[in-house]
C-alpha cells in the first residue's frame, strides 16, 4: 500500500528505511523524500514508525543518563581538548 503518493513510497519501503535506522519522519524524508511534497503522508509515516522498535532510539536512551552527568566543567574541558587548547 502506498504511503506517499507524491513519490510512490510504500509502507514496505518506509519499514525498510526504519529497519536501516531512520526513526523519525524527517529521517524517512531524507532517505526517500516521503513527506516532503504535500505533507499528507507524514501522520501515516509517524504511525508506521510508532509500531516498531527503533534500534537507534534504544541506543540513544541507554546513553542519555551518561550525558546527563556531564557538568559545565566537563564540557569546557572537552571543548579545550577538541580545539587543542588553542582557545
Amino acid at each position: 500500500m502506498y504511503v506517499c503518493s507524491c513519490f510512490g513510497i510504500t509502507e514496505q519501503q518506509v519499514q525498510q528505511h526504519a529497519e536501516s535506522g531512520a526513526c523519525t519522519p524527517r529521517q524517512i524524508a531524507s532517505a526517500c523524500k516521503a513527506g516532503t511534497d504535500c505533507g499528507g503522508c507524514v501522520r501515516r509515516i509517524q504511525a508506521l514508525l510508532g509500531r516498531g522498535a527503533c534500534p537507534r532510539r534504544e541506543l540513544i536512551e541507554r546513553r542519555a543518563p551518561a550525558f546527563a552527568r556531564l557538568t559545565a566543567e566537563d564540557d569546557a574541558g572537552a571543548a579545550r581538548r577538541e580545539l587543542g587548547d588553542a582557545a
